[in-house]
């Protein structure tokens, strides 16, 4: 077995995420959970088929994040896995519906972090052993960094006062 790591490439602003799923069905599934979620959202998506012609399935309603997608999809080479690219949205605004999805096994995240995804290649294929998902704590919240948290929370309309 060999292993790679493969960084997934963004803007800085884009969230991503990276899940699981057992079924070309999947693709347009996802697209309907999405535009249902959010109005006028934009996203990509591509799906790494594990049996038959093994095609990337890719929809989305925005070029760019397709094309992301799709990209990301094509360096994991991960058979089930897939890729979601979101511009202008949270994974928070999505993830539930996402969830419920009958297709969707698993997911390893949901960030705007840079990321690096673990692959494991056997002589059968690609598979994702993990996520490296931001950075490593600095440190331990204190009342000051918690405040922060609180305020930051507020002021993105997560939370009110």
């Amino acid at each position: 077995m060999k292993t790679h790591i493969v960084q997934i490439k963004k803007p800085t602003e884009v969230n991503f995420i990276l899940a699981q799923s057992h079924f070309i069905k999947t693709v347009e599934d996802v697209y309907e959970a999405l535009v249902e979620s959010v109005p006028g959202i934009q996203f990509g998506i591509a799906f790494c088929e594990a049996s038959g012609p093994r095609m990337i399935r890719s929809e989305g309603t925005d070029k760019e994040m397709i094309k992301l997608a799709q990209q990301s999809a094509q360096e994991v080479g991960a058979g089930h896995a897939l890729f979601i690219f979101l511009k202008n949205v949270f994974p928070i605004n999505v993830l539930n519906r996402l969830k419920a999805i009958s297709e969707i096994v698993h997911i390893y995240c949901a960030t705007a972090n840079p990321t690096q995804i673990v692959v494991a290649e056997t002589d059968k294929g690609r598979g994702i052993l993990g996520v490296i998902d931001g950075g490593s704590p600095l440190g331990v919240e204190d009342g000051a960094s918690k405040q922060v948290r609180k305020d930051f929370l507020r002021k993105i309309g997560y939370k009110v006062t």
